[in-house]
């Protein structure tokens, strides 16, 4: 273009949504800016230890002491380790402030959290999109499930899916690629378990964006479950697979990394933006980028913080805030509860290869027609049956021949399941700017202020015991029902703080992700959620964007941005 700082569309944020972003728009023939905070990552060639085995590392794969003194957050759950760190934020240079503990795992560089994430990838059903009306909490959606149908196909036939045709109406099916097996004690217990609970609840396999056939030129899935290793064969969903190289097929994509963008630039008069400011992470030089449209994608919490941050000449509390909504109703998905146990009678079985993804026992309470319970919502399962292995005989201290021998065949099958339960928008789980607490780049970082309530702790007696009351009627030996520690944002599916709404008095976003303060300025990552459902977000977030790009588009030749 004539001004090399002058686009049709700038996207800030590369993972799911934005990678979704800039593969739209750029299709559409706009010149597209993507700005990435943190640095390039190239797909195959930056998958450090993607074909690296567990004796490879020195620790075996466990984070290491210092990793632990230098990651506080990060070391409450899995994603500390020794195997990617290079993926993980460094919490030094990228603090937060805990009102209330909150656990926010993020990762800065091209592709996001795509690289990372679990991949199990469901619809949202007509009944999600209607529970807030429904319920009378919060806001109504401004979109319903025939809104959204049409562009679940879209993406899902993109981004390639695996699963099994079920015909359920809380969990709508998609356009599937052909489906992995379960297993043979999986299929025994989902008999069983239709049986029993005569088709009410079901044990499915979980769906997941794993290619199973080849699919848009990529490679399907080999069965190695190293996905958040990043996968050299494109076999599964993300940026660097899927959505980033027909984006850069157009020759319509910039892509800048190291580029922080600090706040939209806003026209007060014409009441648009006109395009951000970015801080360049290696050499501390601002500049600014101009646009017609800007898509904010750079997922829930920093999409919020640059909107908190902009225009505040105008708005005191930021860009978007005229509602008193924004930075509110932050949600999550709450899990670690459920139940295990051991199985008996298939010790002559096996299983070959390493499935990328478990089983999935549909939501089953509070459905249409059925007696309510003490709680709003609901919850599914994601689980597995598996034979342990090696390690089993670590505790018993053995040695010699015989030892060796014991641990070198399968050991015995267990089956567990944990529940992901939905949690209510509230207007008082929130985050603010914190202005006394600065960043390796000197800028303020959020305050989380955000915990569970009542609803989602009466929710979590069911999660639990009616794993094991399952697992029990499916005649499981030893059930164990457990809860483990959880805090809000180890479901890693932060949601909310700009939500989509049905007016500007109760929202940030009206119907088409559109900012109602600044109508060229688009959000349609976790931020625009006006609710969690209980099952992952990423399949929505995918479909909102390219629904959002649609219309974004259609209103530019229209002349109306």
């Amino acid at each position: 273009m004539a001004n090399s700082n002058e686009y049709d569309a700038i996207v800030v944020g590369s993972g799911i949504s934005g990678g979704w972003a800039a593969k739209e728009l750029t299709e559409k023939g706009l010149k597209v800016l993507m700005l990435e905070r943190g640095r390039d990552v190239k797909h195959v060639t930056d998958y450090p230890t993607t074909n690296m085995d567990p004796w490879e590392f020195p620790h075996r794969g466990r984070a290491t002491n210092q990793q632990k003194e230098d990651n506080p957050v990060l070391r409450r759950d899995y994603p500390l380790n020794e195997i990617n760190p290079h993926f993980w934020v460094q919490e030094q240079e990228c603090p937060d402030t805990e009102v209330k503990r909150f656990d926010w795992y993020r990762g800065y560089h091209v592709g996001g959290r795509s690289l990372m994430w679990g991949r199990q990838t469901y619809r949202w059903s007509p009944q999600d999109f209607k529970a807030n009306e429904v319920d009378g909490i919060a806001t109504p959606w401004p979109i319903g499930y025939e809104d959204m149908a049409p562009w679940y196909s879209y993406a899902e036939k993109w981004a390639g899916i695996q699963g099994s045709y079920e015909g359920l109406p809380q969990l709508p099916d998609s356009e599937f690629l052909p489906a992995m097996e379960l297993n043979i004690v999986e299929k025994d217990v989902a008999d069983r378990l239709r049986k029993h609970y005569n088709e009410a609840r079901r044990l499915i396999i979980g769906r997941s964006a794993n290619i199973t056939v080849p699919h848009t030129g990529r490679i399907n899935c080999q069965y190695r479950d190293k996905c958040w290793l990043g996968c050299p064969f494109g076999g599964y969903f993300s940026t660097q697979s899927s959505t980033l190289p027909p984006a850069m097929a157009t020759g319509n994509l910039t892509l800048r990394p190291f580029s922080i963008v600090t706040r939209v630039l806003y026209d007060k008069d014409k009441k648009r933006a006109t395009g951000v400011e970015v801080l360049d992470a290696e050499t501390n030089q601002t500049y600014e980028f101009k646009a017609k449209i800007v898509f904010l994608n750079a997922s829930a919490l920093n999409s919020t913080w640059v909107l908190l941050s902009s225009a505040t000449d105008v708005w005191e509390g930021g860009l978007g805030s005229s509602s008193g909504q924004l930075g509110h109703n932050l949600m999550d998905h709450h899990f670690r509860v459920g139940a295990w146990a051991d199985v008996e009678g298939y010790d002559d079985k096996y299983y070959f290869g390493k499935r990328p993804t478990g089983f999935y026992v549909p939501r089953f309470r509070n459905l249409p027609g059925q007696e309510k319970r003490d709680y709003l919502r609901g919850f599914g399962y994601q689980g597995a049956a598996s034979r342990s292995g090696w390690s089993r005989g670590i505790a018993e201290l053995g040695i010699g021949g015989p030892f060796k021998e014991d641990i070198s065949r399968p050991g015995p099958w267990n089956i567990g399941m944990t529940a992901f339960g939905e949690v209510l928008p509230y207007h008082e789980n929130k985050v603010t700017l914190d202005k006394s607490k600065k960043d390796k780049w000197g800028l303020p970082v959020l305050a989380i202020d955000a915990e569970l309530k009542e609803n989602e702790a009466k929710m979590r007696i069911d999660m639990a015991n009616d794993a094991a009351e399952m697992l029990e009627a499916c005649g499981m030996k030893n059930v164990s029902p457990y809860e483990s520690d959880y805090a809000l944002g180890m479901g890693i599916h932060e949601m909310g703080t700009a939500r989509m709404g049905t007016d500007p008095s109760n929202s940030v976003l009206n119907k088409h992700n559109q900012v109602w303060d600044a109508p060229n300025v688009f959000i349609s990552d976790g931020a625009c959620m006006t609710s969690a459902s209980c099952v992952n977000p990423s399949l929505t977030y995918m479909a909102l964007t390219a629904r959002a790009a649609n219309f974004a588009v259609e209103e530019l030749k229209k002349g109306n941005l």
